[in-house]
């Protein structure tokens, strides 16, 4: 399997990246990456996948953290992880999110994603 992922390197230049399973098959890495894509996507963006996504304009036009669809998107991607946690992180100035996660195979991740 694989998925791309979109990356800033340090000049603020963005490109898209390939994310595959390892030789083992595993594809958790790739499961991670399309988790965080699907936080950064808007509501309906996706011509393939309109149900995912993050109504992020509205939410900064309410003023309104968009909770629901944060937790349904945890809800949609917990199965390929044995731990999955992504819960508000309180003062920052956007839509701001933590991410743990702990994959399959033991290995675990901690990151904040701005939405």
């Amino acid at each position: 399997m694989r998925t791309w992922g979109r990356v800033t390197d340090e000049n603020g230049n963005k490109k898209w990246v390939e994310v595959s399973s390892d030789e083992s098959g595993d594809f958790s890495y790739g499961w991670l990456t399309t988790l965080i894509q699907t936080l950064k996507l808007g509501l309906g963006e996706s011509p393939f996948y309109a149900q995912y996504g993050i109504p992020t304009q509205q939410s900064i036009v309410t003023q309104v953290y968009p909770d629901y669809y944060v937790n349904m998107t945890q809800q949609q991607f917990a199965s390929f992880f044995a731990s999955l946690s992504i819960s508000k992180v309180d003062g920052a100035t956007s839509p701001t999110y933590e991410v743990q996660a702990v994959f399959l195979n033991g290995v675990s991740y901690r990151g904040q994603i701005a939405v």
